[in-house]
């Protein structure tokens, strides 16, 4: 029997606020264990909460980039659950009443799009942090409690159950996470837990509308983290179900290193948690004067600029994809265009020589080494014909290394392409004497024996030789003979 997986996600975002929620305590990344921290976000007897409007105010942006109706009244309630991470032993979150509702996002795979609706978006404050001694969860043999991310806020968006494949759900999560940036309420690390995910999944006989038993997959950290847990889940649930077995609806964690899910607890439903009104927040209202404000601060967003780098720059829906879904790299590839970079070049190192010296040295683009001011600067000399571009790729490395510009590297290394037409004319003629037979492959039709003497020459100038000129004059002597 064919199955097919339903998958739908929780994605949890931290809100990049100074301070928590619900106090004054910052909400910084890698601090002390423990030092973040205060009788309000601890949950001390006596202490009141007292809403962030900044977290209000992202909550709606959000909302709106979103495609979101966003509600008029709304309310804080308390989630009651028992963990050592949780220090008051419930969650202040949002039930029947959340902020966000009713939203979509569209997303692309395969070169088919596809509407992925979201129920909810609704404010909350996390939990403290375990750190397990061990190689996993499941095998420690201690945990340790850091609280100082209690009381960050958060906003979870859940999505219906509208995704088919792994695939889809890493397009979904990419999408979000550009937006999130874009609208600057989160930075969406998902190594420091900015940016987090639940898979809910379940299989079932393909044609059949009726859905299957879920189970879900907690906190998974990364974007390979969430194709792998959900494809490896929904084969481990079609193979049970194929030998005759059932489902059980648990809560599964993600073992990165093994490759499987593994079971943690029975999965809990909604009336488990005992919601109830959060007696220590009073209820709130938003206004359409505030949601319109807010509204009119709104971003470009990635869709709106891809279209419009397809429209004004000509790139392909491919590239203009690539360079859009990251915003500091959209917004550093519009700094090398203003300096004068051909688009087209630009996306180009972007996707190639920087993204391959990004990713060696495990830094973000905004962290890059060479700035887009000095990636322009390079690109230009290559445009120009002061330099090739095999040249351009020899210079990089050395601008990454010693801050040096481009213009620089070339006076100091005597790197000026040679682009005198009796220069490269003389360096022609040598070798079509020296590959008889390539000219005579050529003259047999056969265009491609250009290449060997083209690359004699590229060598022997050391790759100083005008590619472009050499191979214009190459075609003019050979078809001459």
């Amino acid at each position: 029997m064919k199955y097919e997986a339903v998958i739908g996600l929780e994605v949890h975002t931290e809100l990049h606020t100074a301070t928590k929620i619900f106090c004054n305590c910052k909400t910084s990344f890698g601090a002390d264990p423990n030092t973040n921290v205060c009788p309000v976000c601890l949950g001390l007897p006596g202490v009141l909460p007292v809403l962030n409007k900044k977290v209000l105010e992202f909550a709606v942006r959000a909302g709106l980039a979103l495609n979101c109706e966003i509600s008029r009244f709304s309310k804080f309630d308390r989630k009651n659950y028992y963990y050592p991470d949780l220090p008051k032993n419930f969650q202040t979150s949002q039930f029947d009443l959340p902020i966000c509702e009713h939203g979509y996002l569209d997303v692309e795979v395969d070169g088919e799009v596809s509407r992925i609706r979201i129920t909810r978006a609704h404010m909350e404050e996390d939990a403290g942090k375990l750190v397990h001694h061990g190689s996993s969860i499941t095998t420690a043999d201690y945990s340790l409690v850091d609280y100082n991310r209690t009381g960050t806020p958060l906003l979870e968006i859940v999505s219906e159950p509208d995704m088919r494949s792994a695939k889809q759900a890493v397009a979904y999560m990419e999408k979000m996470r550009a937006i999130l940036q874009y609208c600057g309420i989160s930075d969406c690390r998902m190594e420091e837990g900015s940016l987090r995910c639940d898979a809910n999944v379940s299989v079932r006989p393909v044609g059949q509308k009726e859905l299957g038993t879920k189970t879900e997959i907690k906190n998974i950290n990364s974007f390979k983290g969430v194709e792998r847990a959900i494809e490896y889940e929904a084969l481990r649930q079609a193979e049970i179900l194929e030998a005759g077995g059932t489902i059980k609806q648990e809560t599964r964690t993600w073992d990165e290193n093994e490759g499987v899910t593994k079971s943690m607890r029975s999965k809990e439903e909604a009336n488990d948690y005992r919601y109830f009104p959060e007696p220590d927040l009073v209820p709130f209202t938003v206004s359409d004067e505030y949601i319109e404000n807010i509204r009119k601060t709104l971003p470009e967003l990635p869709d709106a600029r891809k279209a419009r780098y397809m429209e004004s720059y000509g790139l392909s829906a491919y590239d203009a994809a690539y360079v859009t879904s990251d915003k500091d790299r959209a917004d550093f590839f519009e700094a090398m265009v203003k300096a004068g970079a051909d688009a087209k070049e630009a996306c180009n190192w972007l996707m190639g020589e920087l993204a391959g010296k990004l990713s060696e040295n495990g830094l973000e683009i905004k962290d890059s080494k060479v700035t887009p001011e000095a990636m322009a600067e390079l690109l230009k000399l290559i445009t120009k014909g002061t330099i090739s571009g095999k040249i351009a790729k020899k210079i990089f490395p050395e601008m990454w290394e010693t801050g040096k510009s481009a213009e620089t590297i070339v006076k100091e290394q005597g790197l000026v392409q040679i682009s005198d037409t009796g220069a490269l004319e003389a360096m022609v003629d040598e070798a079509i004497a020296e590959n008889p037979k390539a000219v005579a492959d050529f003259k047999s039709g056969n265009k491609k024996a250009m290449g060997a003497m083209i690359g004699q020459i590229m060598k022997k100038s050391h790759g100083k030789a005008n590619p472009r000129m050499v191979s214009g004059i190459l075609i003019k002597k050979l078809q001459a003979l």
